[in-house]
């Protein structure tokens, strides 16, 4: 069965925000199982927006560093998918995204299908952080056409958090391949 026909037999979509975070990881695994479940097309979708905003980039346009923002979001949406999920999934349709725009905004204006489930990260669980960070969660669940499924994140002590930030499942590989793996 190719995209086009699944889309058609099962209406709605799993839209997924992915930014590369320990929760939004959490989130792609928790989307891929409720597309499966629901036999809906599942999409990914990572935001970016200029440096300093849209406005500086009026004020300054880039066209240059604004490819360099466009392949890194790409990179991130890669890089999420194969340490969350080890490459991207086969048996349900799956629709890459990487739009320009704040996150909140860019995920508001997608998920808005008849049967539409928003995933999102749940973020932090500790209440100073959650107040601090969270306002794409906080925004997106206020204003949501569609359920939103707020997904928590692994729980990490500190140190654990802090020793895995910024490593790849590709930093894995190589660990073993030197020997240094039990």
């Amino acid at each position: 069965m190719n995209a086009i026909e699944f889309s058609s037999r099962h209406s709605g979509r799993v839209v997924v925000g992915v930014s590369g975070s320990p929760g939004s990881l959490a989130a792609l695994v928790r989307a891929v199982q409720e597309a499966r479940r629901r036999e809906q097309t599942l999409v990914l979708v990572t935001a970016w927006a200029p440096v300093g905003g849209e406005g500086a980039a009026r004020r300054a346009p880039s066209p240059e560093l604004d490819a360099l923002h466009r392949r890194d979001a790409h990179d991130r949406l890669r890089t999420a998918v194969t340490s969350a999920l080890g490459g991207m999934p086969e048996d349900i349709p799956v629709v890459p995204t990487v739009v320009r725009g704040e996150p909140a905004h860019v995920l508001l204006s997608l998920a808005t299908h008849p049967g539409d489930l928003l995933v999102l990260g749940g973020g932090p669980r500790h209440r100073p952080a959650r107040l601090l960070r969270g306002a794409t969660r906080r925004r997106v669940a206020a204003r949501a056409q569609a359920p939103v499924l707020l997904v928590p994140p692994p729980v990490l002590g500190h140190k654990v958090r802090r020793g895995l930030r910024g490593l790849t499942a590709d930093d894995f590989h190589s660990t073993a391949a030197n020997g240094l793996a039990c």
